[in-house]
C-alpha cells in the first residue's frame, strides 16, 4: 500500500505559476523501482495523464503541457512535485498523483498503469 497526498492547488489568473506536491508514504529500498504520474480531470472530460517520472530519472509529458510543466522528485522527503508555469484557463482541473511499482521507460501516462492514487487538489485558472 502506498498513500499519496496532493497539495498546492489554488485559484489564479492565466500566466501564473503553481507548484503541486505529492507526498508519498512509501519507504522503498534503494533497489526498488517505481513510477509516479500526475493526472488531471476537468468537469465532463476524461482523466488525462500529463507528466510522469521513473525512479531512475526518465520523464514523460503530454503535448498539452510540454515546455510549461516540470515533474521532479525529492527522494529525501518522498515528495514528487509538478511545477506549472504559464498556466492557462484550459489547465483548470482536479489534479491527482498516482504511483506504480516497477520502473518503465518512458514512464506511462495511462491511468490504468497506476495502482495507487491520491485524493486530488483543485487548480482553477481564470482568464
Amino acid at each position: 500500500q502506498v498513500d499519496l497526498v496532493e497539495s498546492g492547488g489554488g485559484s489564479l489568473q492565466a500566466g501564473g505559476s503553481l507548484r503541486l506536491s505529492c507526498a508519498t508514504s512509501r519507504s522503498p529500498s534503494r533497489y526498488t523501482n517505481y513510477c509516479v504520474g500526475w493526472f488531471r480531470q476537468a468537469p465532463g472530460k476524461e482523466r488525462e495523464g500529463i507528466a510522469a517520472l521513473d525512479s531512475n530519472g526518465p520523464t514523460s509529458y503530454a503535448a498539452s503541457v510540454q515546455g510549461r510543466f516540470t515533474i521532479s522528485e525529492d527522494k529525501s522527503t518522498n515528495t514528487v512535485y509538478l511545477q506549472m508555469n504559464n498556466l492557462k484557463p484550459e489547465d483548470t482541473a482536479m489534479y491527482y498523483c498516482a504511483w506504480k511499482w516497477g520502473g518503465w521507460k518512458p514512464p506511462p501516462l495511462t491511468d490504468t498503469s497506476y495502482n495507487f492514487w491520491g485524493q486530488g487538489t483543485q487548480v482553477t485558472v481564470s482568464s
